[in-house]
């Protein structure tokens, strides 16, 4: 014998008139439902991408200062001893500096248009001092609006870039 209501004409199992009607408003009100509730899925008000961490420009500028004294060692050999540890003092800021923000490094690094070096090597370091000079203001700005947390990084990278111009000297 079958498990559910059976008519009596066929034996066969069915549905009541009963049970499709309640069916069939379960379905138009859940039908009605179901549009309602899914217009947020389209007309949601996404939060606009966080703005970039400020520390973002002092990653870029440590890069720019390690290609800047690589493109002068390239220039002039005799100058690669003195600016080959300063570049890598510089590659080493701009990698702590994307790990405290969480962001990789480029592979590669563009050097800016005026990163060319002077054609003599004494040209070179007065260059180096000056693109030195104007890095370490903005990381002492950087310093004096940076949270607790990131005031000795920056307060270091100051002060490296500090030395960095006496030993350009």
């Amino acid at each position: 014998m079958g498990t559910g209501r059976t008519t009596q004409r066929d034996q066969a199992s069915g549905h009541s008139r009963r049970k499709l009607l309640r069916a069939g408003a379960l379905l138009a009100l859940g039908g009605a439902a179901v549009p309602l509730t899914g217009c947020d899925l389209f007309d949601r008000d996404d939060q606009p991408a966080p703005p970039p961490d400020p520390l973002r420009p002092m990653v870029d500028e440590s890069l720019a200062l390690a290609a800047a004294y690589r493109t002068s060692a390239t220039a002039h050999p005799e100058l690669a001893d003195r600016l080959g540890p300063i570049a890598e003092a510089h590659t080493a800021h701009a990698t702590e500096l994307a790990r405290v923000i969480g962001v990789a490094l480029p592979s590669t690094v563009a050097a800016a248009p005026s990163a060319e070096p002077a054609t003599d090597p004494a040209g070179a370091l007065a260059a180096l001092r000056r693109l030195e000079k104007t890095a370490q203001q903005s990381a002492t700005a950087a310093c004096a609006a940076a949270p607790a947390e990131r005031a000795a990084l920056l307060g270091s990278i100051t002060a490296a870039r500090a030395t960095h111009q006496e030993a350009l000297k």
